[in-house]
């Protein structure tokens, strides 16, 4: 079975194809199967930082259309879902710059 690269989908870009990958997400088809708030949600798992435009950059994209598109109810709309995602996503302790830290040592480990 043949992948499409994220960077495939309109707007996004290598970084967020990274990103993306971090999140174990490593295809266009992988990232459509779940769609933008799930998505989403693992990127934020993973220590991304929120951002509105961000997400709805995914949203459009998916839509296969210019990440500018978005506007009026339509952007209303996408920024509740946005603040739900954040509101019920469970901090992670090892996200981020402390996780690295663990990993290569410096600080003392935790249990995940």
């Amino acid at each position: 079975m043949s992948t499409t690269p994220i960077s495939s989908i309109r707007n996004l870009g290598p970084a967020m194809e990274e990103a993306f990958g971090r999140a174990g997400i490593h295809s266009a088809e992988a990232l459509r199967a779940l769609g933008t708030d799930e998505a989403y949600r693992r990127l934020l798992e993973t220590g991304h930082r929120p951002h509105f435009i961000a997400y709805y950059v995914i949203e459009m994209g998916l839509q296969g259309r210019p990440w500018n598109d978005c506007k009026g109810d339509e952007k209303k709309a996408l920024r509740v879902r946005f603040d739900r995602i954040k509101a019920n996503l469970t901090p992670n302790p090892l996200a981020g710059i402390e996780k690295i830290l663990n990993e290569i040592g410096v600080v003392e480990r935790r249990r995940s």
